[in-house]
């Protein structure tokens, strides 16, 4: 063998092939960064609230994240380069997010960043990236990170927005009379879902009878149950998140109150769903932009189950978790396509992206660059009808992607 290699070795090299070895050679050493570039590591940043009363929610969606990254890697990466996911806990605190989010920017030197859960920390994600012309994903719910005084051709909008979420959600909840009390959570995420809820209630002929502001936070829900039912509304919306969610309906329901009206939620939340008994929830109807059962229906659903399942020993990927996979899923398509990291080309990838990863077809809609997908709409099962304790919810209905039910791009204050 080694005489083999010695005469490879010694056998003469022509002057046409040494000069070409050496002019490429030369090339490299004048254009160092051509190699490294070929060979770097695409770093994406990962900020998100892994502390706090989002934890689950947030840690979720990095289980989802890192599955996109690992099936990237195992096809051999993305235009020929490994990619690593940096993730960062952002404490669901603006400063904090602000913060990490530069680190990950200035000594991290990542390519992209996905991430933040929650409307405030995301913008103040946006405001960091947008001064940095760096690519940022979000991937939490807002109106105002789509309109013009907080949009930057650098920023995606993954995730639902109140707008899309409420309209879908009170066309199979609210009719025309119906008298709607509102339970809201006193911060950016309660007041957008309230402006959803309304503007979509003024459309369909409902009444707004009362608005009733919690803190975020609350652990007592009891104050506020006499003034709503002095109201006598139809409906109750409780427009909040997290373990604020699971608390004031469980309070809502050891007070009656289901028993005298619907209960209507923006975003009805797995995590919070499993964190009491199933009759807390039972007949509560909410939006998502995911739930595991669409399997049955949708391929890439079922693609996305069965890989989810497969690395984390049979579990199923929930709906906020299921924002990290299909962020940073559009994100890597979109580098691929571009053939590398170099922000402008894959800010013309992602706009001309159509994506089917989990749930159907997407796509980022060019004014704003929010994903226009589908939403879907479910109603918590009684636990009499659950064939496992993963059966949650019923699908009541699964609206297409339509930019109709988005506000347009000239409210939004783009100019046509």
């Amino acid at each position: 063998m080694t005489k083999g290699i010695d005469k490879l070795v010694q056998r003469p090299i022509s002057r046409r092939t040494a000069l070409i070895g050496l002019a490429g050679t030369a090339g490299a050493l004048s254009m160092p960064w051509i190699a490294r570039a070929q060979a770097e590591t695409i770093r994406i940043g990962f900020p998100t609230p892994l502390t706090g009363p989002f934890a689950a929610e947030a840690n979720d969606q990095v289980r989802s994240a890192q599955l996109a990254v690992k099936l990237a890697n195992d096809k051999g990466g993305i235009a020929g380069r490994k990619v690593e996911l940096l993730v960062r806990d952002d404490k669901l605190n603006a400063g904090e997010a602000a913060t990490r989010t530069l680190e990950l920017i200035e000594k991290d030197k990542v390519h992209a960043v996905v991430g933040a859960l929650s409307s405030a920390v995301q913008l103040a994600v946006n405001e960091v990236t947008r001064a940095r012309n760096m690519i940022y994903v979000s991937i939490s719910q807002s109106d105002t990170i789509n309109e013009i005084k907080d949009f930057s051709p650098y920023t995606f909008h993954e995730a639902l927005n109140p707008t899309m979420t409420t309209a879908v959600v009170a066309r199979h909840s609210f009719q025309k009379g119906s008298k709607i009390a509102y339970l809201v959570a006193d911060y950016a995420y309660g007041h957008e879902m309230l402006r959803g809820f309304k503007r979509a209630a003024e459309a369909i002929g409902a009444e707004t009878v009362g608005e009733i502001l919690h803190p975020f936070g609350a652990a007592d829900y009891s104050t506020f149950i006499p003034t709503i039912l002095s109201l006598n509304p139809d409906i109750l919306c409780i427009c909040n998140f997290g373990r604020d969610q699971a608390n004031s309906i469980k309070q809502a329901v050891d007070f009656g109150v289901k028993d005298m009206m619907k209960i209507v939620v923006p975003v009805i939340l797995h995590n919070q769903r499993l964190a009491v008994d199933p009759e807390v929830f039972e007949g509560v109807v909410g939006g998502a932009n995911y739930y595991w059962g669409l399997e049955e229906t949708v391929p890439s659903a079922k693609a996305f189950n069965d890989v989810f399942r497969a690395e984390y020993k049979g579990a199923i990927p929930t709906d906020y978790g299921a924002y990290g996979y299909t962020g940073v899923a559009s994100l890597l398509m979109a580098i691929e396509k571009a053939g590398g990291t170099e922000p402008q080309k894959v800010i013309e990838a992602m706009e001309a992206l159509k994506y089917d990863v989990a749930k159907g077809e997407q796509f980022y809609r060019k004014c704003d660059h929010q994903s226009v997908q589908s939403v879907l709409v479910l109603e918590s099962k009684a636990k009499s009808d659950m064939k496992s304790d993963a059966d949650l919810f019923k699908i009541v209905a699964n609206e297409q992607a339509s930019e109709s039910i988005l506000r347009s791009c000239s409210e939004l204050g783009f100019k046509s």
